[in-house]
């Protein structure tokens, strides 16, 4: 069968935010389709996610639940109404679904870079892909052309940092009046190696810094779409797209949408270097703050911190000199983002690996990744930071889950679970630079058997140290407490045994523990926005409801909290940055041209009514799959929850004990008397129960049963249309308390 063919188009102006027009393509037929938006799926899922999740179920067979490496689960990837708006900060994302080969539910990741707009000024508001090609294809839109055509990968390298270049390059046009390089309209998707033999591979997502003359990378981290994404043999998907400004949009009301745009642009440069400084250290400015409150992960979790202060090592500080500047200023991952969060380092000589001796310009790190293979492992080195940033995006591996993979290997290693023999020979101690950069090469390679056990993630790889470990009842719970993951998913890089709200802004998220969906840590911990039960469990409702929101439209959340109004401490809803909601509201009225209410609560409220009939659409489409119930939200790692091991527990012993305090009814001294096993089984309890009872809390909340964890029929009935009703009703009608 030749791997060639073509499907010319119209391409459809994008008319207030849209094109209602999506883009399926069938790899195992070789066939290419546009598809029309109906009216009433735009009103209702919106465009991004939203759109993502509507293609999904409507692709997926009803009679039978799919797994991840079936031809039948689609890559959706599209950007929303407000994505591609110029001058809007952070309206640059895409948002990438598919079934997870970690959590075998649906995953949904956010990510930066052009490739979303660009397909949507090419004229399209998604892209769905299913099957598998028989050979390794690229995929082209080229909304210049007015063409989309899968090809032959040829010998095309894999690797990101290769491909981004070696595609621009094909792909860019020359005006052949003015001599214009149009490869600022290029945008290149990709996967690597690493994600060809790994559960969690990532996407990386191009675009062109003209600055620099040079490509950077954007990854959708989270739930393995990289690897979805290399077993349909797809090497890249180029989109090239004409040029654009903000009429691009023919918003509704443009100068509307030009006047809210400059007044939140005005307000990051005026305030961020008071705030945050992300336009000098964009997310780097995060561990000191999370080290200096006790929140940052160090060992797998175990500590908030390096009390011997090595973690400052990693602080924003000193990535602000590492970052190279150079007069050139920095670039955002979208056009006309005041934010310009996204920082490099460029000339960075490697050390290791096949590209050792090269030098190359890596993006980031941010604080994820600083994070979950820096502290999180024990490697306090900055520039061994760097390395492993450059080698997981170009191999296509998620930082985050490598990281805290790592980390529950090198604990497990520690702890005399694992040795030499079992690892294959690698010293997995905390802090070993040399074996962590070696664990990844042999991913990439796909040849060691012990990389590729690592490579599955923690889910899978504590049932396989069970069934081939012999280990006792012992090791087996120890496992469970320190494998810091829930739903299948790794846990991203806060420390949460202090924040409830957290523990329950990672256990009761829909796709596994991201902090996307309700990044609570700071609000709580460091503002203290949410000091009693109640507060919490409202917040469980408000900001996973908010955030999905941004996920629809195309939008980055950093503009929204990441730099404030100077007045913000004294609005009603500090925690909420009531004024830039207003500004959302604003943004997308003008943009769509559909009417947000009158008055502040009212255009809040439309807000997130919006993003509440996605979210809950998404926990039935969990449930579809065989989870979403309330059994996949319980039993969280207990270190996400309280100290495992009695080390923990001394290490903080004077705040244990004083919560004990006021747990017990009893002096100081009277607790200090107990045994300090039993004080730690105590805590563990006391814990374990709050978790629950938050739980109870938020399902009543978000109108779910408190025994299934499946939404209500009344409130279902009140949330969609008939249509949409009678779509998810076979799915829960059963799972009623």
């Amino acid at each position: 069968m030749c791997l060639s063919v073509k499907m010319s188009y119209k391409r459809q102006d994008v008319m207030k935010g849209y094109t209602d027009k999506t883009l399926h393509i069938d790899l195992a037929k070789l066939s290419i389709e546009e598809n029309d938006v109906d009216k009433k799926v735009r009103e209702i899922f919106i465009g991004g996610k939203g759109y993502d999740l509507w293609l999904m179920w409507e692709s997926l067979p009803k009679n039978r639940i799919v797994k991840w490496d079936e031809p039948e689960n689609p890559l959706c990837i599209a950007s929303g109404p407000l994505g591609g708006t110029t001058g809007y900060p952070g309206a640059g994302k895409s948002i990438v679904t598919a079934i997870s080969p970690l959590t075998d539910i649906v995953i949904d990741s956010n990510v930066g870079g052009f490739f979303g707009p660009w397909m949507k000024y090419s004229g399209f508001d998604a892209l769905r892909i299913v099957g598998k090609a028989k050979e390794p294809v690229v995929i082209v839109i080229d909304g210049t052309q007015e063409k989309v055509w899968i090809e032959p990968a040829g010998d095309l390298p894999t690797e990101s940092h290769l491909l981004a270049e070696q595609l621009n390059e094909k792909y860019r046009t020359i005006d052949k009046e003015t001599g214009k390089d149009d490869r600022i309209f290029v945008s290149v998707v990709s996967a690597g190696p690493g994600a060809d033999h790994s559960y969690f591979g990532c996407l990386n997502f191009s675009w062109w810094d003209n600055r620099r003359k040079a490509n950077h990378l954007k990854q959708a981290g989270r739930g393995g779409t990289g690897t979805v994404f290399r077993n349909k043999n797809i090497v890249a998907i180029v989109a090239h797209s004409p040029s654009v400004n903000l009429e691009s949009q023919h918003p509704k009301d443009q100068d509307t949408a030009k006047q809210v745009g400059r007044k939140h642009s005005q307000e990051i440069l005026k305030l961020d270097s008071e705030q945050n400084k992300m336009r000098v250290i964009g997310t780097a400015h995060l561990p000191s703050i999370m080290s200096e409150f006790d929140l940052l992960p160090t060992y797998n979790f175990k500590y908030g911190r390096d009390d011997d202060g090595k973690d400052k090592t990693l602080w924003g500080d000193v990535y602000e000199k590492i970052f190279t500047n150079t007069g050139k200023g920095w670039d955002g991952c979208w056009r006309g983002c005041a934010i310009n969060c996204s920082h490099c380092v460029e000339a960075f000589e490697l050390k290791t690996g096949p590209y050792k001796g090269q030098k190359v310009l890596v993006d980031g790190p941010e604080y994820e990744t600083i994070a979950g293979v820096g502290s999180n492992l024990g490697i306090f080195d900055p520039l061994h930071v760097v390395e492993i940033n450059f080698y997981c995006d170009t191999y296509g591996l998620d930082t985050i889950s490598f990281g805290t993979a790592l980390g529950f290997v090198m604990e497990c290693y520690e702890a005399g679970i694992l040795d030499k023999e079992k690892t294959s020979g690698l010293d997995l101690k905390f802090g070993n630079f040399e074996a962590t950069m070696e664990i990844m090469h042999r991913i990439a390679l796909g040849k060691d058997e012990f990389a590729l056990v690592f490579a599955r993630g923690i889910k899978k790889m504590k049932k396989y140290f069970k069934s081939n470990y012999n280990l006792t009842p012992e090791q087996e719970q120890f496992c469970q407490d320190i494998g810091m993951e829930h739903k299948g998913l790794e846990y991203s890089e806060y420390i949460t045994k202090e924040s409830l709200a957290q523990q329950g802004g990672y256990g009761l998220t829909l796709k596994g523990p991201q902090h996307d969906e309700a990044w609570l840590i700071f609000l709580d911990m460091v503002h203290n926005y949410m000091p009693t039960f109640e507060n919490k469990a409202e917040a469980l409702c408000w900001f996973p409801y908010w955030r999905t929101w941004f996920s629809l439209n195309g939008l980055c959340k950093l503009p929204w909290n990441d730099v404030v109004p100077e007045d913000n401490k004294d609005s009603d809803a500090p925690h909420k940055v009531p004024d830039h909601v207003q500004n959302y509201a604003t943004l997308f009225e003008s943009i769509t041209g559909v009417p947000m209410g009158k008055t502040p609560q009212e255009r809040e409220d439309s807000l997130v009514h919006i993003s509440q009939r996605v979210y809950q659409f998404q926990r039935v489409f969990q449930v579809r799959l065989g989870h979403g119930r309330r059994i996949d939200d319980s039993n969280i790692p207990y270190r996400s929850a309280g100290p495992v091991t009695l080390e923990e527990y001394e290490s903080r012993m004077e705040r244990y004990d004083k919560q004990l305090v006021e747990i017990l009814g009893k002096t100081l001294e009277e607790v200090q008397k107990m045994p300090i096993e039993k004080r730690h089984g105590i805590t563990r309890k006391h814990r374990e129960e709050q978790y629950n009872k938050l739980q109870d809390a938020v399902y009543e909340k978000r109108g779910w049963n408190h025994k299934s964890g499946v939404i209500k029929l009344d409130i279902a009935k009140k949330l969609w249309p008939e249509w949409l009703f009678n779509e998810v009703l076979p799915f829960i009608k059963d799972l009623q308390d």
